[in-house]
């Protein structure tokens, strides 16, 4: 477990040739700082079910097809960057908070706001209630330099092509029984990217026999709608994929189906890059 502070994301370029295709990885941060520690009341291991386990390591081929990939170091329990910047739970803190702050969205009201008060199924993170200013250190230090990386590449690729294919990436636990999807794709209920996108994608995971549903339950984060303008030519697709198809969920380490998940989704973002640079030309 990295006790240092590492920058607050990562770019990983693309190579000679750049693509309209943009990858992303916000929930997979591990540098778990001592400060934050101490103020947990949950250990390492509890901690780190929040994150999208290695998902930037399962994406990692993306600047071989032309894509940037931008992946979050800071971990999301301590400051998630697929929620409003402010989406704060008023129960968390000492002092009040400003009027500005959004403290009765539903991811509040469940305990995963911008500063998470749960960690999944393993409880409170906290110890003692915080001070306003612990928030918005953590925003202003994490949130906001993530974004400002995002939006920079997504607007170099609009500069550049007229037009973004985000494909936000995220993991979840398995989700039900045998029979549940392997993968969930999120596009808004279809706002957030053309049509196209969504079934291209859906038909590559289909082909290796992975099952597939599309919006329930996750139909997409902050990042796929705020960021997802198809009329503006940017389409932003949140993909989750079910951890245990990659790793153990209890000891929460990689197996043998690793390489494989990693495989198939090299061939999704190299049909993705070809699928963005055949609608940038058609722009």
């Amino acid at each position: 477990m990295p006790l240092t502070t590492l920058p607050p994301y990562e770019v990983i370029p693309p190579g000679a040739s750049i693509s309209p295709l943009v990858v992303a990885s916000a929930h997979s941060g591990r540098d778990y700082t001592d400060r934050f520690l101490k103020q947990s009341r949950l250990s390492p291991a509890a901690l780190r079910r929040s994150e999208d386990c290695f998902v930037e390591e399962l994406l990692h081929s993306a600047p071989l097809y032309g894509a940037p990939l931008l992946h979050a170091h800071f971990p999301r329990a301590y400051c998630d960057a697929n929620r409003e910047p402010w989406e704060l739970d008023p129960s968390m803190f000492r002092d009040a908070l400003p009027d500005w702050c959004n403290t009765s969205s539903k991811k509040v009201q469940a305990g995963f706001g911008t500063i998470a008060r749960l960690v999944g199924n393993g409880g409170p993170i906290y110890c003692h209630s915080l001070d306003f200013e612990e928030a918005e250190r953590r925003i202003r230090e994490c949130w906001y330099p993530y974004h400002a990386a995002l939006l920079h590449l997504i607007e170099a690729s609009v500069a550049r092509h007229d037009l973004c294919i985000l494909l936000d990436g995220h993991s979840m636990p398995r989700q039900g029984g045998r029979d549940s999807a392997d993968f969930i794709l999120g596009n808004a209920w279809g706002t957030s990217c053309a049509p196209e996108i969504t079934a291209m994608v859906e038909k590559i995971l289909t082909e290796h026999g992975y099952r597939v549903a599309r919006n329930m339950p996750f139909a997409g984060g902050y990042v796929t709608r705020h960021y997802g303008r198809p009329r503006r030519g940017v389409h932003a697709l949140q993909m989750e994929i079910s951890r245990h198809l990659y790793m153990d969920e209890r000891t929460l380490e990689r197996h043998d189906g690793f390489p494989v998940v990693q495989q198939v989704l090299s061939r999704v973002m190299a049909e993705l890059s070809g699928l963005a640079h055949h609608m940038a030309r058609q722009t």
